[in-house]
């Protein structure tokens, strides 16, 4: 491997590895796609009266990322990666979660997408923030879309996030 690998690439080499053999490529922009997620979540409102949030950071990582299966390779650095789908759709019925987890960090949080494995759900905060919720609780992925898919792909501890 080149010596140069790392830094002439957005992402560390196995993210980048695991995203291309997902069909990502640099340049990659499903706006059409994207826009259908915002219209289909948009339109929803559960029984309880509780609406999508959409934003841009949402849809900008739906326009990049969404419709990708990223299976990582490699046993993980800290857990065990595990496949993600990244659909906002998987959210869809979900809108009280998604509305409690928005009130408790004070911002929008729209979905991202899915761990398959473990069915935790991935969402994105206005800030670009990225966050898992599942049964065991809610956990910060990172700053933003690339570090949350560095920390999943590689099996890196994600952070706990505490109740205020």
């Amino acid at each position: 491997m080149h010596p140069d690998r790392t830094s002439t690439t957005r992402f560390p080499v196995p993210v980048d590895a695991a995203l291309r053999a997902a069909g990502w490529q640099p340049g990659r922009w499903d706006i059409r796609q994207a826009e259908i997620w915002a219209d289909a979540l948009r339109a929803h409102t559960s029984p309880a009266g509780h609406r999508h949030a959409v934003f841009p950071a949402a849809v900008e990582a739906w326009a990049e990322f969404g419709g990708l299966t990223i299976t990582p390779a490699g046993p993980g650095r800290q857990i065990a990666p595990t496949t993600l789908h990244l659909d906002p759709l998987h959210g869809l019925h979900l809108t009280r979660t998604l509305a409690d987890l928005s009130r408790s960090l004070d911002t929008d949080v729209a979905p991202l997408g899915t761990e398959t494995d473990t069915h935790s759900l991935l969402a994105i905060d206005a800030e670009g923030r990225v966050y898992a919720l599942d049964h065991t609780g809610d956990w910060y992925l990172g700053p933003d879309i690339d570090q949350a898919l560095g920390t999943l792909t590689t099996g890196m501890e994600p952070t706990r996030l505490t109740a205020n």
